[in-house]
């Protein structure tokens, strides 16, 4: 009970305070009131008539008004009660934009006292504006390069309100990137600052979007924000790098000239012209660059001239990929040229005889022979043969060469000379032999049954050296004239002539004629002619009839 009528106590003597305060106020002329802003017109400010000892009908009688300095009259006296309102809405804010402490002045006149009564309302602030930015869409661009801990000044955000209404505090969402911190300004404000708090990559985000929040003291708060697009500068930090360190490539020797042969492809995580990637050759034969072609922007290399696999099976490029820094990667690329059967058998006479004898023994080599295809691989390997009733045979000697051997037994009087030569491929090779006498550039002896004015002509036998080469695997020839052959063209080849040594002893009877061979002077004298169809003869010693 003590406690409780102490506490009664004191609220008794701080009533009688206020009460004598308004008082000594009132006896002074001084009045004191408080109102909220934003109230409605004809709200309640003050009793004015009980607060100076005026009567209701004292009011009305004498004239009572109230003026204010200014066009604008923010209060009224209400007639019927004695009361102090306010003539319109009140905005703190508007009124007092700069001060802390807002406060209005009119006067009370009492004309028929001729008295005046100074009246001061305190305009109250209320929690009616949120802390604002003046950009709600905020720029910020950092490097990506930047030190943590670097800070970046904020805008500040504003709010009207006094006291705990106006702006207390700041926060920041986003990522782990950035943090904020809140420096004091000289006049007590505050100022935000964005703080790096990681470093930042560009190639690991390029933007970073934050929400920064002010915050007043009102019950129940009031909050502004503001979003913050941080964009990352890149910085040349990224080499440029090759999809494969080395690329081979397989083509054949007669791809067509302008083919692009491969690309290769180099990516730089930078942007802009840090990120621009050029190729260019830097390690290459002479040969090579007249040859193929790299594209700068593209990376494609390019045929310029035919290919040989006979020249070059194999080409080595170094590419260099360079962004527009001084950030390059390098890679190997091999060109592989793959052969095909494009080049025929070549056949050529390293030595040979010119004459033998008829009584040379089976066996003697009458020929060397070399024979070479440049082609590769089964496309090159080369088997020889000797076709026609030829009394010659091939023999392998070494590597690629072949010996001409006679296979039997040699007859003058038969053949006098054989012409060994390549041949023209075709379907219908035909290998000629002629065994008729007649005179020089005719062959009309035999018609006329006599001997051509005792003079021989050359009696030959054309045989064909044929070489063929193994074709690919699917066997598509497009030289020669079969399937897994080769043929081959006259003007790859000599010829060479083997003539017999002439014997003059010997007598030869032609068929069809009647005439003789005789050895005197080695001349040839016509007789009559005899029935056709006889055999042909021959002996060491001249033959009598």
């Amino acid at each position: 009970m003590c406690a409780a009528g102490r506490r009664w106590g004191r609220r008794q003597r701080a009533l009688l305070w206020a009460v004598l305060l308004a008082a000594w106020e009132a006896a002074w002329g001084q009045l004191r009131y408080s109102v909220p802003e934003e109230m409605p017109k004809g709200s309640f400010v003050g009793d004015v008539a009980k607060d100076l000892g005026l009567q209701l009908p004292e009011i009305r009688d004498r004239g009572v008004r109230v003026v204010s300095e200014g066009r604008t009259q923010y209060f009224a006296l209400h007639g019927k009660t004695g009361h102090l309102v306010t003539a319109d809405r009140i905005d703190r804010e508007q009124l007092c934009r700069l001060v802390e402490k807002c406060v209005l002045r009119c006067e009370l006149i009492v004309e028929g006292q001729m008295q005046v009564y100074g009246i001061q309302v305190e305009i109250m602030d209320i929690n009616d504006n949120a802390p604002s930015f003046k950009e709600v869409e905020l720029e910020e661009t950092i490097g990506e390069t930047t030190s943590p801990g670097s800070r970046f000044p904020l805008p500040e955000a504003h709010d009207p309100d006094s006291g705990r209404n106006s702006l207390q505090s700041y926060e920041l969402s986003g990522d782990e990137h950035f943090s904020l911190a809140v420096q004091a300004g000289p006049g007590g404000d505050q100022r935000p600052e964005l703080v790096l708090a990681k470093a930042l990559d560009r190639e690991e985000a390029a933007f970073h979007e934050l929400v920064l929040r002010a915050m007043d003291g009102g019950d129940p708060a009031r909050t502004g924000t503001a979003r913050i697009h941080v964009t990352v500068v890149d910085a040349n930090d990224n080499v440029p790098v090759f999809s494969q360190a080395e690329y081979t490539v397989r083509v054949p020797e007669d791809v067509p000239v302008g083919s692009v042969l491969v690309t290769v492809t180099a990516t730089d995580a930078d942007e802009g012209l840090n990120g621009h990637v050029k190729y260019s050759l830097k390690k290459v034969s002479d040969m090579a660059s007249n040859i193929f072609h790299l594209d700068s922007q593209s990376g494609a290399i390019t045929l310029l001239q035919s290919l040989d696999f006979e020249e070059g099976d194999s080409y080595e490029l170094e590419v260099q990929a360079r962004d527009g820094g001084d950030h390059f990667d390098t890679a190997k690329v091999t060109i592989a040229v793959t052969d095909i059967n494009d080049n025929a058998p070549v056949i050529s006479v390293r030595s040979a005889l010119s004459e033998i004898s008829e009584d040379a023994p089976t066996g003697t080599v009458v020929a060397l022979l070399h024979v070479q295809d440049r082609d590769s691989g089964a496309k090159g390997e080369v088997r020889c043969s000797l076709d026609g009733n030829v009394p010659f045979r091939l023999e392998k000697s070494y590597e690629d060469y072949y010996r001409v051997l006679t296979a039997r037994e040699l007859d003058r009087e038969q053949v006098s000379e054989y012409n060994v030569t390549q041949a023209q491929p075709n379907t219908d090779w035909r290998f000629s032999q002629t065994q008729r006498p007649g005179t020089s550039g005719s062959q009309n002896g035999e018609e006329a049954g006599a001997w051509p004015n005792n003079q021989f002509d050359t009696e030959m036998l054309q045989a064909m050296i044929l070489a063929s080469a193994n074709e690919a695997a699917d066997g598509n020839s497009t030289l020669g004239g079969g399937n897994g052959t080769m043929g081959l063209s006259a003007r790859y080849g000599p010829q060479f002539t083997l003539q017999h040594v002439p014997d003059y002893r010997q007598n030869v009877y032609i068929p069809g004629s009647n005439a003789t061979l005789t050895n005197a002077a080695g001349k040839r004298d016509a007789k009559n002619a005899a029935p056709a169809g006889g055999n042909k003869k021959k002996s060491g010693k001249k033959e009598k009839k």
